[in-house]
């Protein structure tokens, strides 16, 4: 099972109005990390962690794969990565959402 980062139109909204806050402001100091490197950084390993555990359980499948504790844990990884992911990811579009009823 793969995660395309781009499924969840209120996530990919989020990243689209970041990017373009990130674009329009004049970073003469860009020494750090940004964020949304560090997202898109994170989202991949649990992209990672999703591909690693599809392909444990598809080689328990096929009987390559005896050690039925390995893919249990793997997919245990990977559902709470996906999990703890989805509650960021909300948190977030809370945030936004928040930010957003601000007056000026």
């Amino acid at each position: 099972m793969t995660i395309n980062v781009n499924a969840n139109a209120a996530s990919t909204a989020v990243l689209n109005d970041a990017k373009t806050s990130a674009a329009n402001t004049d970073n003469s100091s860009t020494s750090g990390i940004s964020f949304l490197d560090t997202l898109k950084e994170k989202l991949d390993v649990v992209n990672d962690k999703q591909i690693e555990s599809d392909d444990i359980t598809q080689s328990f499948i096929k009987g390559d794969e005896t050690d039925i504790q390995k893919v249990m844990l793997s997919t245990a990884e990977a559902k709470l990565s996906l999990e703890t992911a989805v509650q960021i990811r909300n948190k977030l579009v809370d945030a936004y959402d928040a930010f957003n009823r601000m007056q000026i």
